[in-house]
């Protein structure tokens, strides 16, 4: 089995996918255990000082940050700091989200800033790679001081407390740890607020939107060329000199897709009688470009943030220092959570408004795509679903990292909602695949009543595909399962 080495080396989205396309190990490299040990050692080296308490190391956390605490109790504190702050709620993370969580948490703490025990990373790595996924929720986290509610129930397990998934199932912790030879971790001074603060639960959940996001902008542009060339649009909007002379990068990128998606199809070759088409067509450059190019910038962002040091406070074991800060602030990917929110909804707003030009009855294409309209609704509530889902989306698309309700008797004072802009960001990605999914079986459809003429030979090869798992509705039949089996095939069909 293949193993990654958890190090210093910068990681990537692109490599995160590598990591879980091929179901890899983790494992800590040389260095970043010597990292770890050496800060650990450092922290160890400073001598326990009432009269100068360090932030969560002897103190008490947030405004209760002026207690010092007696030095027999540190274990203690980092003990009672994970149970108490262990509030999520709502509803459960999926698993693909909680392991990376787990793989965010361990990359921050490598670097050796943080004054956790070898041991305690250790044990969320074999939590990664035994699948022992802890029971996280959706709310609770402000995005401030990490993520600090979620993070807690991630991390209680490690205490033999909380629940994880395993073996398929949701199981008091202690059980898996028994199950599985390993007993609860004893928390030494500093790690709970390591564990605790940190911005994992808002980076898991963009990663993983970035990912599918990343899919969903190429699926994107192949079906909306099977919708173009179905409606029998045209190919000029998508020239190279169009591009050139406006020349955003997402856009040069989507005229050059297009031209070689239709490169070879029959349908787009043939003279058209109609001057131009619709925006939802003549202007995919744009809209299509745009949202590449939000997912580049979004995607740099969040590069940089899980390659971070997020927790507080940090430690600088080479300069004698630490220091309390605020690099658990969500704010920095908050903004462009919203963003990429934004602009995923538009990809999907812009796939709908081509499901409805495809049902309208114009263009020598049947009304709602069947060859017996009247008897036959066909293909016209598919395009309300897909409405409703972009109302959803227009409702998600609402920036909480504008809010901010001042916490912890307002020493945390003004914090990022940078949870809620990860998880409805997810939320919008996943709308997003159902409206194209709603798409591909309105352009697959309207293909049909254009033969014998056929599209390109890339884009016949994905309709073939396609119509092993979704049929030429002849007469009115049950759609959901058809449009959730084309919600499937735009999640896995490969590109």
């Amino acid at each position: 089995m293949e193993i990654h080495h958890i190090s210093p080396a910068r990681l990537t989205i692109e490599h995160i996918e590598q990591i879980i396309d091929k179901k890899m190990q983790l494992a800590l490299s040389d260095e970043a255990r010597q990292r770890i040990v050496k800060c650990r050692e450092y922290l160890n080296s400073k001598a326990y000082e009432p009269d100068k308490p360090i932030y969560g190391v002897t103190t008490g956390f947030g405004s209760l940050c002026n207690i010092t605490i007696d030095e027999n109790r540190l274990a203690e504190l980092q003990k009672n700091l994970v149970m108490s702050h262990a509030c999520s709620a709502g509803d459960r993370i999926q698993p693909e989200i909680i392991k990376l969580m787990l793989l965010t948490k361990v990359q921050s703490l490598s670097y050796g800033h943080s004054g956790v025990q070898l041991i305690t990373v250790e044990r969320l790595i074999e939590f990664y790679n035994r699948d022992i996924l802890p029971v996280v929720y959706k709310l609770g986290s402000l995005g401030a001081s990490g993520d600090l509610a979620p993070l807690a129930n991630m991390c209680l397990p490690l205490l033999g407390l909380g629940e994880v998934i395993y073996k398929g199932e949701i199981v008091p912790a202690a059980d898996a740890l028994k199950a599985e030879g390993m007993e609860p971790l004893t928390l030494r001074s500093k790690e709970g607020l390591a564990l605790l603060n940190g911005t994992q639960f808002m980076s898991a959940h963009a990663v993983w939107a970035l990912i599918n996001a990343r899919r969903l902008s190429r699926m994107a542009d192949k079906i909306g060329a099977l919708s173009l060339d179905a409606f029998d649009g045209r190919i000029e909007p998508f020239s190279a000199q169009i591009q050139q002379v406006r020349p955003h990068q997402g856009q040069i990128l989507t005229g050059e897709a297009f031209r070689e998606l239709l490169d070879g199809s029959e349908l787009i070759a043939r003279p058209k009688v109609h001057v131009q088409d619709a925006y939802s067509f003549r202007c995919i450059p744009q809209v299509h470009g745009a949202v590449k190019d939000t997912i580049n910038y979004v995607q740099g962002v969040i590069e940089t943030e899980i390659n971070s040091v997020t927790d507080n406070p940090t430690i600088f074991p080479d300069e004698d220092l630490v220091v309390s800060a605020g690099n658990f602030h969500g704010e920095p990917i908050a903004l462009p959570m919203d963003f990429l929110t934004i602009a995923m909804s538009e990809l999907a707003h812009i796939s709908e408004r081509r499901i409805y030009r495809l049902i309208s009855g114009v263009r020598d294409l049947p009304s709602f795509l069947v060859a017996h309209p009247g008897v036959n609704s066909g293909f016209m509530i598919p395009q309300y679903a897909a409405a409703s889902i972009i109302n959803r989306n227009k409702a998600l698309c609402w920036p909480t990292s504008c809010d901010s309700i001042s916490s912890s008797q307002g020493q945390e004072d003004h914090v990022s909602m940078g949870a809620n802009s990860a998880t409805k960001l997810c939320e919008v990605v996943v709308n997003c695949q159902r409206v194209l999914g709603i798409e591909l079986f309105n352009a697959a459809q309207a293909l049909e009543f254009r033969r014998p003429l056929r599209t390109s030979p890339v884009l016949e090869e994905m309709v073939a595909e396609f119509r092993k798992v979704v049929p030429f509705i002849e007469n009115d039949t049950v759609m959901y399962p058809l449009i959730n089996a084309a919600y499937d095939f735009v999640g896995s069909y490969k590109l």
